[in-house]
């Protein structure tokens, strides 16, 4: 049987998602748990890949096994036996074939940041100090959504086939003390979201115009774009699946 398993994780003590020679990674402790509890080796496969110290509030993974007979019992052991920053959800027998990565339709980033020092968002939020203009951020944040090719916010030498994504919606938002990016696509290269943060931030801080990111998408050169914010801003929300996944008797 094929079951997805929804987690969440806070990112600061991993090397990212994928196993990694000689560093921890939360695919790494997932399977180890995974694998005590259910006496057999369990690989699981991600619905992606997160760098080391971003953070997951919803992420998929599947695994194959036998017929779990009790999966809310399950669920509670892995959470008993699991670090603090990470947390199962759920656990759901899904169609034979369905694949967390592959199937996945849509996935959501939000990246934090603050304008005061806080020490009780040290770890969660990016601080910037410089005044930001919302207005500026969100006059270009839009002009995302006309392009396909982000080949300018890709991660250098990366392996990828394609450097389009469908981009849905992109936009910035203050609540309470955090002012939070919220970016929507079917996919994201290697650190698209944190270098489209960073070129935003330019943007905020007027070193860049708003049309001026029409010239940084067409150069599809990562040294147009704005430098990388910090991992630990950055939040994987949501990752979005066809209704019929979930039907185990497909």
């Amino acid at each position: 049987m094929r079951y997805f398993i929804q987690f969440s994780y806070f990112g600061k003590a991993y090397h990212g998602w994928q196993n990694q020679p000689n560093a921890i990674t939360v695919q790494e402790v997932l399977e180890k748990a995974l694998s005590t509890l259910l006496r057999e080796n369990v690989e699981v496969v991600g619905a992606g890949r997160t760098d080391a110290g971003v953070h997951a509030r919803q992420m998929f993974a599947h695994f194959d096994f036998e017929p779990i007979s009790d999966m809310d019992d399950l669920v509670y052991r892995l959470n008993a036996f699991l670090p603090e920053d990470i947390s199962v959800q759920e656990i759901q027998q899904v169609a034979d074939g369905a694949h967390t990565r592959f199937d996945a339709v849509e996935r959501t980033y939000e990246y934090w940041l603050v304008k005061e020092k806080d020490p009780f968002l040290f770890d969660h939020a990016h601080f910037v100090k410089h005044p930001l203009d919302l207005d500026l951020m969100n006059e270009t944040a839009k002009i995302l959504l006309e392009y396909t090719n982000f080949e300018c916010f890709s991660k250098s030498n990366t392996d990828v086939k394609t450097f389009n994504c469908d981009v849905r919606e992109a936009y910035w938002k203050i609540e309470e003390e955090k002012w939070i990016f919220t970016i929507t696509a079917d996919r994201f290269l290697r650190n698209m979201v944190r270098a489209v943060v960073g070129t935003l931030l330019d943007v905020g801080m007027r070193k860049m115009l708003p049309e001026d990111i029409h010239k940084v998408i067409a150069s599809k050169d990562r040294g147009e774009a704005g430098v990388s914010v910090p991992a630990k801003g950055l939040y994987l929300t949501k990752v979005s699946y066809p209704k019929e996944i979930f039907d185990e008797q497909k």
